[in-house]
């Protein structure tokens, strides 16, 4: 059995006697020929300048997560001194060093970091915000380069960041498709062609589309058959109700794989507010009064003649409003039955007959068959009658056909679909009424939006990247070890009874889990194929983005027209950007997308890649299996308990007398068996395979637990990782490490 092997078993307490510091190696010479090298560590020495340009600071955290937060840094802070002691005090094993690109970068950012242990207590509920640090203790964290706040760097950033650099990547020989989603990529990147391009081409697009009346030209034309069907077949803008395609989940069987028409409620541009005591939707004036403004600076950008657009403006948001008053937020349809109501497309007909539906989706969903007695899901009744009703009352109006409050309705819908690919103008305004009565979520990175972008209308060729440059077997030899630890971790638990433990640990033994199934992916070959029609303009990123609506409509319609063979619908379009486990029966699958760098990298020490991913893995997992243990099991409980009391005593009380509430005590146990899981999972991997290399001149132990430590605890469910970077760099903007 190695040395280490041994350390991850052994538990002892922290002892006054050890010497808190230990040395650091200096990081690791930039590398001086390597061009894509070169550029890692140009861009490491970078002063960030993202932060800067996107939005607001963070806001302060309600108490309960504060609370929690400061719980789970002092269960990592005991964590980590119980190692620390045994570490600094007692034998440790000399690695070899990894000297891998991926390594460098790692060993950079380790040695950037704040050293967990060197005050673990100070540095976990520092970094989350604790006030009852001695102002003397806060000082001389801030001269250690403890950051004064935190960034956080979910999973999803990762692999945003990942692709990123993918697609910014050149590669020889590559295949049309490939060639193409870059090019649409880097048309997205030119900012300054269109904003130069300024309101043209949408109005271009408009005068195509039979133009409109604020603008002095409109042809009237059906309002079913035309404009309407147009919009929702060839720029998946839907403006009146939304259409996608999906499963029912009350089916069972062969049946579960069946994919239906839902007909939903739309994304209205109206800001509106839910009225729990009338039951309805309402805007409120002030908030309304800015979205009118904000609608006369769109025809102002259009160019429109001042004052030419205000009744055009009136008869918009009048109708806006009508419309809203039936829509309803998700939970107050979910608790009405309002999911999934299954019709024929006949009887929605006579529910609504403002729209002549069969016309509508056999033109959205063409060549796919319809007829009448086809079922679909509607998931709010409600608001389609009310929606019905609205328009046939407008389209009597005899005063207002000639300004056309339909086609100005549709058209302005349209204009917030291609807002995207617009004039910076465009966005800014709508960012602005949203910011007046929603939170501000500041200004996302035109990469990143990019990114998004692209994968809207080119998924299939990011999977196929993803899979090509993913690391399988690494991957599948991390899930397999910790899943095994889990199970072991889970049996050892405190049970009700054994009829409870058989119960649940049946359901545990019988899951299998592994690295998503890639078998759906298209082949390069097929990808040309997929793409031989889809033109793509190096610099024209408006047309290029016309083009994308029309690829995911045809995501749609393929997706409806696929096989009935038993495939469900996340198999058969498998997302791109997925990063969080999906789980089948009793298999559960993790996404590529989960296992790319910074936090997995095949080179990195197998202590690094368990201290990040191994964790993470366990958490996902253990969050899955959550509600059984706790209704079977009183160690959820305990566990939360312990740690608080813990923390109560270290602290003399003043962290408060309350208890933790249900979420909190889940949340500090899974936090706490996870470490434990991914402790167990290396030390399963150490005994098959004791030699192991090191970065920055530490033990496997440590490097494990100081991994670990850059992997924030975290209470909101949106916030799965976050780095500790000291104040002259920030990890969200580390650069990104070329693929394999």
């Amino acid at each position: 059995m190695s040395q280490t092997s041994k350390e991850l078993e052994l538990s002892v307490q922290p002892s006054s006697q050890c010497d808190p510091e230990w040395g650091r190696q200096p990081p690791p010479p930039a590398p001086a020929q390597d061009p894509a090298e070169a550029r890692l560590w140009f861009e490491l020495q970078q002063v960030p300048q993202e932060q800067q340009q996107s939005g607001s600071a963070p806001q302060s955290p309600k108490r309960q997560q504060l609370i929690l937060l400061l719980v789970l840094g002092f269960c990592s802070c005991a964590a980590v001194l119980g190692l620390a002691y045994y570490i600094s005090c007692g034998p440790s094993d000399l690695a070899a060093p990894c000297l891998s690109l991926a390594c460098q970068w790692a060993s950079a950012l380790i040695n950037k970091s704040t050293d967990p242990f060197t005050r673990p207590c100070d540095y976990f509920l520092f970094s989350c915000g604790s006030e009852r640090l001695p102002p003397d203790s806060r000082a001389s964290q801030r001269k250690k380069g403890v950051p004064q706040s935190t960034e956080e760097l979910d999973r999803s950033t990762v692999l945003l960041r990942y692709l990123k650099g993918i697609l910014e990547s050149n590669y020889r020989n590559e295949s049309s498709a490939i060639q193409k989603t870059r090019w649409f990529y880097t048309s997205c990147l030119d900012t300054s062609s269109i904003n130069a391009a300024g309101a043209e081409p949408f109005l271009a697009l408009v005068e195509e589309l039979g133009g409109w009346a604020v603008m002095g030209q409109w042809n009237q034309t059906d309002f079913n058959s035309t404009l309407l069907s147009v919009l929702m077949r060839d720029f998946s803008t839907f403006p009146f109700f939304n259409v996608f395609v999906g499963a029912d989940p009350h089916d069972s069987g062969s049946h579960r794989s069946r994919r239906y028409i839902q007909i939903d409620q739309p994304d209205l541009m109206i800001p509106i507010e839910w009225n729990s005591k009338t039951q309805k939707s309402q805007a409120n004036p002030q908030t309304l009064r800015l979205f009118l403004a904000s609608c006369q600076k769109y025809l102002s950008l259009l160019g429109a003649p001042p004052g030419s657009g205000m009744m055009h403006m009136w008869t918009f948001v009048s109708l806006s409003s009508e419309l809203a008053v039936a829509a309803a937020p998700l939970d107050h349809r979910l608790s009405q039955g309002q999911l999934h109501q299954r019709m024929r497309i006949r009887e929605l007909q006579v529910q609504a007959p403002a729209i002549d539906w069969l016309d509508c989706l056999r033109t959205v969903f063409h060549p796919h068959p319809l007829t009448e007695e086809d079922l679909v899901l509607v998931h709010n009744l409600p608001y389609i009658v009310q929606m019905s009703q609205t328009i046939a009352k407008w389209m009597k109006k005899q005063d207002q056909r000639a300004s056309g409050p339909l086609n100005t309705y549709m058209i302005l819908n349209l204009l917030h679909t291609l807002m995207p690919a617009l004039d910076s103008r465009f966005s800014q305004t709508a960012r602005n009424v949203s910011a007046s009565w929603r939170d501000p979520e500041g200004v996302v990175p035109r990469w990143k939006r990019c990114v998004l972008e692209t994968e809207k209308g080119f998924h299939s060729v990011l999977k196929h990247l993803l899979r090509e440059l993913a690391t399988h077997r690494e991957a599948a030899e991390m899930i397999r070890n910790t899943v095994s630890s889990l199970k072991t971790q889970l049996q050892e638990l405190k049970w009700k009874n054994e009829t409870t433990q058989q119960y649940v640990m049946k359901k545990v033994q019988s899951l299998s889990a592994g690295l998503e199934v890639s078998t759906g992916i298209p082949s390069l070959a097929e990808l040309d194929l997929m793409f031989a029609k889809v033109s793509v303009s190096r610099l024209t990123f408006f047309s290029n983005y016309v083009r994308l609506l029309s690829l995911w409509q045809e995501r749609r319609r393929r997706l409806l027209m696929g096989p009935s063979d038993g495939a469900d619908a996340s198999e058969f379009f498998p997302p791109s950007l997925s990063v969080t486990p999906n789980l089948q029966e009793h298999r559960l699958f993790f996404p590529l997308g989960m296992f790319v760098p910074p936090l997995f990298h095949p080179t990195y020490p197998r202590a690094v890649n368990y201290g990040v991913m191994g964790f993470l893995v366990a958490k996902d997992v253990l969050r899955l299996l959550l509600p059984d243990v706790w209704f079977q099991s009183d160690s959820v409980r305990t566990v939360g308990e312990c740690v608080w009391a813990r923390y109560l005593s270290v602290t003399g009380g003043s962290g408060g007398g309350g208890a933790l509430s249900r979420e909190q005590q889940q949340e500090v146990w899974v936090q706490h068996t996870a470490l434990q899981v991914a402790l167990k999972a290396y030390d399963k991997s150490l005994r098959r395979n004791p030699t192991d290399s090191s970065v920055s001149g530490l033990s496997h132990a440590r490097l494990l637990l100081t991994s670990y430590s850059q992997t924030l605890l975290c209470v909101l469910p949106d916030c799965s990782v976050r780095t500790r970077p000291s104040s002259t760099h920030h990890a969200d903007h580390a650069p990104h490490i070329p693929p394999l």
